[in-house]
């Protein structure tokens, strides 16, 4: 049974090993060359600075998938908005593991203040991220078409989000 917990700097060699596949054989993200390892444990420090949850999934001791939420946009009228990331390795997909983590993220990000949690799924045809968000309560919010060139053809991006806790219906208590 897979243990979901917050990711640690001993985790992040996994992290990038598991994001470094998805670059080069996904559209699910839009970066073209891997992060390294230094560039990943700068993005790790910024959620953590922000009171932001990073969580991985962990069964018998490897690192399976991962996910996280950081501020939307960088502006801080963005700090209740949060835009999740979620990465499984391979061998970890169509298992229930990304649901679990996903269900597990929005439920910290509810406690760390976030209000509407968004998910900008690269590419249209990126069904298993769609599903996912779309069981976890996401609704479809936009679509921009042909704004993404990866693997020598335009892709799309689908903006899904969902409210958390008292979502836009009263004001939120400042950090």
């Amino acid at each position: 049974m897979p243990v979901i917990r917050p990711c640690c700097v001993a985790d992040l060699p996994t992290v990038t090993a598991i994001y470094a596949h998805h670059v080069r054989h996904s559209t699910g993200t839009f970066e073209i060359d891997p992060p390294s390892l230094a560039d990943m444990a700068a993005r790790y420090a910024e959620v953590q600075a922000r009171g932001l949850p990073w969580l991985v999934a962990e069964q018998a001791g490897s690192v399976l998938g991962y996910a996280y939420c950081n501020w939307f946009r960088p502006r801080a009228a963005f700090r209740f908005a949060a835009e999740d990331s979620i990465y499984l390795a391979p061998t970890a997909q169509r298992q229930g593991l990304g649901r679990a983590v996903l269900a597990e993220l929005a439920l910290q990000a509810e406690r760390a203040g976030v209000r509407r949690l968004i998910a900008v799924i690269g590419d249209s045809g990126n069904a298993g991220s769609i599903g996912l968000h779309q069981a976890l309560g996401f609704t479809q919010t936009g679509l921009l078409t042909a704004c993404g060139w990866k693997f020598d053809r335009w892709l799309d991006v689908v903006l899904m989000d969902r409210p958390l806790g008292a979502g836009n219906h009263s004001a939120p208590i400042s950090p």
